[in-house]
């Protein structure tokens, strides 16, 4: 593990009164072989889930993530827009997240990552999603495609999109126009509903039913945990629920499931959200997903009988653990997340080493 593995004693479990944490059986959940690694499914985008895989790749080697493909502002915006292909964004960003921390892997992470600056066409574009998109192109496979670019990057785990038609966001936002703060109105784009400052009161996607990738609903259904979160709630992680198939997979999987939550309400899409009115709105919009475990950061929970009683309600226990960058930034530190994985991994139904 790393050097500050020691700190997994950290990690506190807050349990409802009266509620004992159910065994790994209890939903069926396959028993592991001693010695084999947990087969591990993360589902987001942008920095959040970056930073969920630069934590678990550190601890299991069977990791895939499912990426949301909603993104419609910057590169990949003006990509879709230009070749009407997928937003490569937040594919590329999780494909750098799995990269290894030696030279390779940190150098093709720098290349992927790296953006033009210009004053013609190519100002801000990212390498890796030119690469991604010339892929496509070439192989006509979006999974295909991103496999190769994984083998490239000597990326530990597998990185796929949950649909393969682009898809955009819209929400239902009170205040929008700061002008009519009680106004209820429809807001287009990722982008948009990601900085508005009114109140997102809910979201949907068009289309209205996307088709799931195939190999995300097989990745999910073989999975021994799946892991929601953290990130953008309206915008990274919610859009996952929206995608008929995907939610199917979440309810019938019998993985684990663990709801990593933010460290902090992000400016404009969750202003002013405590810990427990992110679960409300996670269960307005997926009212039968049930979970496992809900892991916070114990800085960032003021009430923790309320967060525990949400939790209550998806039948999972609560994980507090310090999790946060020590700078005092709402940044997730890949080694702490990482040893709270591990200890919830070790704490709810592992069965003999993994490593």
């Amino acid at each position: 593990m790393t050097r500050r593995t020691p700190r997994l004693s950290r990690l506190r479990r807050v349990v409802p009164e009266g509620r004992s944490g159910r065994p790994a059986e209890a939903r069926g959940a396959r028993p592991r072989r001693r010695g084999t690694q947990p087969k591990v499914v993360a589902l987001g985008g942008g920095m959040g889930l970056s930073a969920s895989l630069a934590a678990l790749r550190r601890i299991t080697g069977d990791l895939t993530a499912v990426v949301t493909v909603a993104d419609d502002g910057g590169s990949s915006g003006r990509l879709r827009d230009e070749l009407g292909v997928l937003p490569p964004g937040d594919l590329r960003k999780a494909l750098a997240a799995l990269c290894g921390d030696d030279d390779w892997g940190q150098t093709w992470a720098r290349v992927i990552q790296h953006r033009f600056q210009s004053q013609g066409d190519l100002h801000e574009h990212a390498v890796g999603n030119l690469l991604i998109v010339a892929l496509w192109e070439q192989l006509g496979d979006h999974v295909q495609a991103l496999d190769l670019v994984g083998r490239l990057l000597g990326a530990h785990g597998r990185v796929l999109p949950m649909s393969a038609v682009p898809l955009e966001l819209e929400a239902l936002v009170r205040g929008h126009d700061p002008e009519r703060p009680d106004e209820v109105g429809t807001v287009r784009g990722q982008a948009t509903v990601a900085l508005t400052p009114g109140e997102v009161q809910s979201v949907h996607l068009v289309p209205i039913d996307p088709p799931a990738v195939p190999e995300a609903v097989a990745a999910v259904l073989d999975a021994d945990w799946v892991v929601l979160g953290p990130g953008s709630w309206f915008s990274s992680v919610i859009p996952h629920l929206l995608v008929p198939e995907l939610l199917d997979a979440l309810i019938e999987t019998k993985a684990r499931r663990v709801l990593s939550l933010n460290l902090a309400p992000q400016p404009g899409e969750t202003e002013g959200f405590s810990p427990q009115r992110h679960l409300e709105v996670l269960g307005r919009h997926a009212p039968k997903l049930a979970l496992d475990v809900v892991l916070a950061d114990e800085a960032a929970v003021p009430d923790r009988d309320s967060l525990t009683e949400a939790a209550q309600r998806f039948g999972a226990a609560v994980e507090l653990a310090p999790v946060a960058r020590p700078d005092g930034s709402p940044r997730h530190d890949p080694e702490l997340l990482a040893a709270a994985y591990d200890r919830i991994f070790r704490m709810h139904g592992r069965i003999g080493p993994w490593r």
